[in-house]
């Protein structure tokens, strides 16, 4: 007898999941917007969904063939070239697809009184080999040392519960004595041309494009997050005057970066010896309202103003951190707790490479593949948090919810059962032509051979069922 084992049963599941989430969001029609199709052939979303759910895969594609379990209509060559297609623009298929999740399934299942977020982080990407497009030689802040690879720079949406990433872009250097490998020649006016160009640009530049793109695309969002990385006041003032969002980050405790405080510039270090602190447990230490500056030649052009907080840094209570929001109207303790939500993106960092194959699946050296990779993942990602959105609901009422839904799956079974057998019974009562009597005995004897879970809810009913 063929047994079917429990990784097959998850194995398929996973498929009827992945098969669904397409269907509902149309992917297959978002693809084709974004050049992803096939001219003959089976449908190219049916090979997307083969990628998408590779991740539950007991086996990699290529071990797969090699022991004869691969069951796919197509070829391990259809796929690579399928992940090389230079022209499939897998920015503008995510930024569409989580725009669709976020208006469709986030936003009716959140109070319109909970602000949107926009967080802006990097990860780093490790890949060795000289042959790889555009690997290059990057700065580890974790490990503190220099390693191979990218850094992924990501833009994520979230609303303080469920996250959804946005876009991103494999960040190599730009400066061309870090870069190991060249990039292939394309026509600066294609998308291949462009997504190259793209990974070897300035960050702060980067981050105002990939905003602007993700509005264009129709994503909202009232606040900016990121880090002291990406905190630097043209940055915070381009986001503010050209996209009308505010910023709340951690500033870098740097002797080159000035405020206006009190008609003076000052760094952060600076402001903060000169003020009065809080005394006792405050949640923070000092609050103060200073301007960002936008000069020329010494000149200051536009003032924008900020409301800078200290906070006491946790990990030594004798250090402080600084956080500015251009939002003024902000309380201090209300500016803490949406930094908070910046901490998001590292939850969605560690769920990627911890359970997403983020930074082992793709062996490719093309920069193309690996784009198509961190696409994929990032679907995976959103069918993760539209999963854990629907069937996660913390509105329910500890002990006496359990006890609810207990005694409803109670009645449920009772009444359920009554009409099976009472559809059953009364079938078998008109095909064998059964007297009152033989039902009656026939009920009772079959009964007696259940056990006693499905018994109990039957007895009570022996009557009704030998009359149906």
């Amino acid at each position: 007898m063929n047994t079917i084992s429990q990784s097959e049963i998850l194995l398929q599941d996973a498929t009827n999941e992945v098969g669904s989430f397409l269907r509902k969001y149309q992917v297959s029609d978002i693809l084709k917007q974004c050049n992803g199709y096939k001219q003959k052939g089976f449908l190219v979303i049916q090979l997307f969904a083969y990628l998408v759910t590779l991740m539950f895969q007991p086996l990699s594609t290529y071990m797969s063939m090699r022991v004869g379990a691969y069951k796919e209509p197509f070829s391990k060559n259809t796929i690579r070239r399928f992940c090389n297609n230079a022209s499939i623009n897998w920015h503008k298929f995510l930024r569409v697809l989580s725009q669709k999740l976020v208006v469709e399934f986030m936003r009716p299942a959140t109070s319109d009184d909970r602000e949107e977020f926009f967080i802006i982080d990097d990860t780093p990407f490790q890949k060795s080999g000289k042959k790889t497009e555009l690997v290059s030689r990057f700065f580890n802040h974790v490990s503190m040392k220099y390693e191979l690879g990218y850094r992924i720079l990501t833009l994520l949406w979230t609303d303080g519960y469920s996250n959804v990433p946005v876009d991103f872009t494999p960040l190599s250097s730009g400066n061309e004595k870090l870069i190991i490998s060249k990039a292939k020649e394309y026509d600066g006016r294609t998308l291949a041309g462009k997504i190259r160009k793209q990974a070897c640009m300035k960050v702060p530049e980067l981050i105002l494009q990939m905003l602007s793109q993700a509005i264009a695309a129709g994503h909202t969002a009232k606040y900016v997050l990121f880090d002291s990385w990406f905190a630097t006041p043209k940055g915070i003032m381009d986001i503010k005057d050209r996209l009308h969002m505010d910023v709340i980050a951690m500033v870098k405790k740097s002797g080159k970066v000035y405020y206006e405080y009190d008609g003076e510039q000052h760094d952060v270090k600076e402001i903060f010896s000169r003020s009065k602190k809080r005394r006792g447990r405050s949640k923070y230490l000092l609050s103060v309202e200073v301007n960002l500056l936008q000069k020329k030649y010494g000149k200051i052009l536009k003032r924008i103003p900020a409301k800078l907080v200290y906070v006491r840094n946790k990990a030594n209570k004798k250090d402080w951190i600084a956080i500015i929001c251009t939002d003024t109207t902000l309380s201090e303790e209300e500016i803490i707790k949406r930094y908070g939500y910046r901490w998001n993106i590292e939850v969605y960092f560690k769920t990627c490479k911890q359970y997403l194959k983020y930074t082992k699946e793709c062996q490719s050296t093309s920069f193309d593949s690996l784009t198509a990779h961190l696409a994929i993942a990032n679907v995976r990602y959103m069918m993760l948090s539209v999963f854990q959105r629907a069937n996660t609901d913390h509105r329910s009422l500890g002990e006496l919810f359990y006890l609810y839904v207990q005694e409803v799956a109670e009645i449920t079974f009772d009444h359920s059962m009554r009409l099976i057998m009472i559809a059953l019974l009364s079938t078998v009562k008109e095909f064998f032509a059964l007297t009152d009597a033989q039902m009656a005995g026939f009920v009772q004897q079959f009964i007696n051979n259940l056990p006693n879970y499905l018994k109990a809810p039957l007895e009570a009913c022996a009557e009704q069922l030998s009359a149906a």
